[in-house]
């Protein structure tokens, strides 16, 4: 190794964190707008050590904090507080959280910030963070991607990964993953992003996800990304979304961008939904009553022959165990739809829907002798067809089905479930709580905080951990590559 290959000598920290690593130490987590935890579960079952995260709302906080610091009550309660980035700074947090020295703290960071907070900020002063460790001060309104750069430029981390949605590409004109590329090189990383969708990597979910990957420029590495698991065809619509996205690549500029790799038919088809959640118990819509839902009731899984690998894999996710069954196998109060929900097609949408609520409503009239124009048939319409504009809303509902990965689960899920129909007609409802967990890829020994709405939003709000635990695994090899490699010259 050469004076050009061999880590500058006088950074003693990144030093120590190689040094650290060649002993056999696991390489260690912060957590950045962490939500529940689903990057963080994904670096954990990649062997990584979770030691903090920073998140502003108190049920996610809450919820990582249980699942990753939960066997110490005074740990929980440390981990458990709402922070919020603008008013934290990096070396107050290392300190509240116990980490020592702030650029010694941790090896990885980890956290995607919310893509609007971009707004406001372009290339110029994404650069000037890199110049200016107190830049972000200059925007009052403390915009996060800049506050996300001054905590790398402070703990100085080995490796990082970023999560955004694809809108990231092309977002006010601007390709703002490509700018942060050059924003990091400023501060001493190589980086590279590159479009990914969860249904080629194992998780039964079609979800087109930027995610991007940096490590030290000492270290001399190849940044790399997952080889597809499975392979399949992405529907009309995801095909389209990502051909816009990736135009935009060419025309803004992607330097940094990396084709993801698809897989071929030799691979394995998609998880699928009912590979997915086809072990849990049956929920007949119509049983549900109105009230708050609590996730105090144990149920165990459908009696089946055999279970699928998928489903072996989220009851026996090592440190989240089922033991068993489930708590969070609860659904919503929707007694309006239920015959709806039975007698739609799989795969159906909005409009399809309705029309299909508009049939039912016109049958069920004739049968009760309720004439069309009367009040009493408005009030029976009203009863059983949706009111929202098909031409406004025509993806507001679907239908999953069983032979697909389903659609993207996202916070909206938080207010309903439309998105996500049981494909079940004899059930006729929504998914579960535990199902939108399976479908998002978290083990059934996982933990929500809050009532079904909180936790459904803390769902849809996450990255899927399979998915991060498959850049993990290679964030992890290349670092320990890398420190053993460094490690055979000594400083």
């Amino acid at each position: 190794m050469d004076a050009a290959t061999r880590p500058n000598l006088a950074d003693t920290a990144l030093a120590r964190k190689l040094a650290r690593l060649a002993s056999g130490a696991r390489p260690r987590v912060l957590d950045l707008f962490s939500g529940a935890g689903g990057i963080s579960l994904g670096f954990h079952r990649a062997g990584f050590q979770i030691d903090g995260a920073l998140e502003i709302e108190p049920l996610p906080a809450l919820t990582h904090a249980l699942n990753f610091h939960g066997c110490d009550r005074d740990m929980t309660a440390l981990h458990a507080r709402p922070r919020d980035m603008t008013r934290v700074e990096p070396d107050q947090l290392a300190s509240e959280l116990g980490l020592g020295a702030v650029d010694d703290a941790i090896d990885v960071l980890v956290g995607g910030p919310p893509c609007q907070a971009y707004a406001r900020v372009g290339r110029a002063k994404l650069r000037e963070v890199a110049d200016h460790p107190e830049a972000y001060k200059v925007d009052p309104r403390g915009n996060l991607f800049l506050r996300y750069l001054a905590y790398v430029k402070a703990f100085r981390p080995l490796a990082l990964l970023m999560e955004n949605v694809p809108d990231i590409l092309h977002y006010g004109g601007h390709n703002v993953i490509e700018e942060m590329v050059e924003a990091l090189a400023g501060l001493g990383y190589a980086a590279r992003y590159s479009l990914i969708n969860t249904a080629f990597h194992g998780v039964p979910q079609m979800r087109d996800r930027v995610f991007l990957v940096a490590y030290r420029r000492e270290l001399h590495v190849k940044i790399r990304f997952p080889k597809a698991t499975n392979h399949m065809v992405l529907p009309p619509g995801y095909a389209g979304t990502r051909a816009v996205a990736l135009r935009y690549v060419d025309l803004l500029g992607g330097a940094g961008y990396v084709q993801p790799d698809l897989g071929d038919e030799g691979l394995p088809g998609p998880v699928t939904a009912e590979d997915a959640i086809g072990d849990m118990l049956p929920i007949k819509g119509t049983s549900v009553k109105r009230g708050a839902r609590r996730f105090t009731t144990f149920v165990g899984y459908r009696d089946r022959d055999s279970i699928t690998p998928y489903q072996v894999a989220m009851r026996q996710w090592p440190g989240f165990e089922s033991n068993g069954g489930v708590r969070d196998h609860l659904i919503r109060f929707l007694p309006r739809d239920h015959l709806v929900f039975a007698e739609m097609r799989q795969g159906a949408e909005y409009p399809e829907a309705h029309a299909t609520a508009v049939r039912i409503a016109q049958r069920e009239a004739k049968k009760l002798g309720i004439r069309e124009g009367t009040k009493a048939y408005e009030k029976f319409y009203a009863s059983l067809v949706p009111p929202y504009d098909v031409s406004k809303f025509p993806n507001r509902w679907w239908k999953v089905r069983p032979d697909w990965p389903v659609r993207t689960l996202m916070a909206h899920i938080g207010k309903d479930t439309y998105s996500h129909i049981h494909w079940d007609a004899k059930q006729a409802r929504t998914i579960s709580v535990r199902e939108a967990a399976r479908l998002q890829s978290f083990p059934d020994g996982f933990i929500f905080e809050g009532a079904m709405n909180a936790a459904f939003r803390q769902i849809g709000n996450a990255v899927p951990p399979l998915m991060a635990a498959s850049i993990a695994e290679i964030i992890r090899d290349t670092l320990m590559d890398a420190a053993k490699r460094l490690a055979l010259f000594p400083y």
